[in-house]
């Protein structure tokens, strides 16, 4: 049978484990590897510096915590602990010593079925790949790169802004340029920051981006105008920051997931033909009890780490008609999506790692589509976030990407460097503002570029 998906569309969220978001529905699916039944002793890690003090893997995971535990390599690497996965309070204590137990708690806790309402309905009704890891042992920036280009060109860490020696050139042909090249459409849906303009090659396709406010409205055309490709980023800044990362409410992405799915499911042609995509891009310190397995460099740059083991597991969901509910257990990390697009529409070569990567295309089987598939999901009712928390890693690394878009445009760096700091000293509020106002700055100019040129 050929592959009825014409439309894939990708929303990627941040910071948290498959056991932490999913691992309860194996009170549902029984196959799903997740966290040990209730009438079976937990999984369980030690405490830093008393190891005999151990903390126990329940089903009490807070929507908000307060303190972002670390997932730098060398973090994720003592997380995983050699593969027994026992690592993760004793380095979360480590960096947090005056923590109280009760946030030790929430490295090890996971959510009860039904706390997160919109992820564990469609769960149920679709197919969960409970054993997706990120490409990545470490964080963000690294792991989004791999779902967009299959690599991140050696490099394991988070800048710290532009004149930080971290902030690299990352130059890579990406998946876009590939779909591109195959005249196949493509669109990126950007809440307030697109991080994957970071990549240059991004650089060319400006009139590839568009704000995620427009979503809703493009969805509700002809499924023949929309595009083939679609990757949705989410706010990573301010009062309406939605990526779920931590100390944000999780509440935050639950209402971007039902605002996707429902946008999606509204449109009976356009949701026929589309395959849903729901991920993270990795897991943010949380405890997973699975360790993850050997994969291969995708290219040879390996000075900083070997990349032949992939990250923690994180959570994935494929949501279509076409896919029937259950668990897929296959061994996938993010060039795993890159493996499929390739396959499907004959792209050219992304890096090493996504010809041998594996791919969900088995699970796309039936010979109909499913009439039966949840018609919406409610949306939860939020408040604007508090900002009154630190700027996390990753949000500390777009603004110094956006300040290297302004310099590069009208200001000097002095100029940029004073606005930056002024900024920055101001809070969370003024960043977003800030951060928001370079990205549409850009974005306008080159506009008037592409206007100016001679046809």
């Amino acid at each position: 049978m050929s592959d009825p998906i014409q439309h894939i569309v990708v929303l990627m969220l941040e910071n948290n484990s498959f056991d932490r978001m999913l691992g309860c529905m194996n009170s549902i699916f029984p196959a799903l590897d997740g966290p040990k039944p209730p009438n079976e002793s937990p999984f369980t890690n030690p405490d830093y510096p008393d190891l005999t003090h151990l903390f126990a893997q329940l089903p009490q995971a807070a929507s908000s915590v307060p303190i972002d535990p670390a997932h730098d390599l060398d973090d994720v690497l003592r997380q995983i602990h050699q593969g027994d996965c026992t690592g993760f309070v004793t380095d979360f204590a480590q960096h947090s010593p005056q923590a109280p137990e009760s946030e030790r708690y929430q490295i090890m806790d996971y959510f009860q079925l039904g706390d997160l309402p919109v992820l564990h309905t469609l769960a149920k009704d679709s197919l969960i790949c409970d054993h997706w890891f990120s490409s990545v042992p470490g964080p963000t920036w690294p792991n989004r790169f791999f779902v967009h280009s299959g690599t991140s060109l050696g490099h394991v860490e988070m800048p710290e802004g532009i004149f930080h020696p971290a902030f690299h050139l990352y130059d890579q042909p990406t998946v876009y340029q590939r779909l591109s090249e195959k005249n196949i459409s493509w669109r990126i849906y950007y809440g307030d920051v697109p991080q994957s303009l970071v990549m240059t090659k991004q650089l060319e396709f400006p009139s590839g981006y568009r704000r995620m406010e427009n979503f809703a409205a493009d969805v509700q055309g002809a499924a023949n105008d929309f595009p083939q490709y679609v990757f949705i980023e989410p706010c990573y800044f301010g009062a309406g920051q939605n990526d779920q990362h931590p100390p944000t409410d999780v509440a935050h992405g639950e209402a971007l997931i039902a605002d996707v799915y429902n946008a999606l499911r509204g449109n009976e042609e356009l949701w026929t033909s589309t395959l849903f995509v729901l991920l993270y891009d990795e897991h943010g310190g949380f405890f997973d009890h699975v360790p993850p397995p050997a994969t291969v460099a995708p290219d040879d740059n390996t000075k900083q780490f070997a990349f032949t083991e992939l990250g923690v597991r994180v959570p994935a969901l494929l949501i279509s008609p076409w896919v029937d509910p259950g668990v897929f257990s296959t061994v996938l990390d993010h060039t795993s999506l890159l493996k499929y697009l390739t396959d499907k529409w004959g792209l050219g070569r992304l890096g090493n790692r996504v010809p041998q990567a594996n791919t969900f295309a088995s699970a796309i089987s039936r010979s109909s589509a499913r009439p039966d598939c949840v018609k919406s999901v409610n949306r939860p009712a939020v408040q604007p976030n508090q900002m009154d928390y630190p700027v996390n890693a990753h949000q500390v690394a777009l603004a110094g990407f956006t300040q290297h878009l302004e310099v590069n445009q009208t200001k000097s760096a002095d100029q940029v460097v004073a606005g930056h700091s002024r900024a920055m000293a101001s809070g969370p509020a003024a960043q977003s503002q800030a951060v928001s106002e370079r990205i549409e700055q850009f974005f306008a100019a080159q506009k008037r570029t592409q206007a100016a040129r001679p046809r």
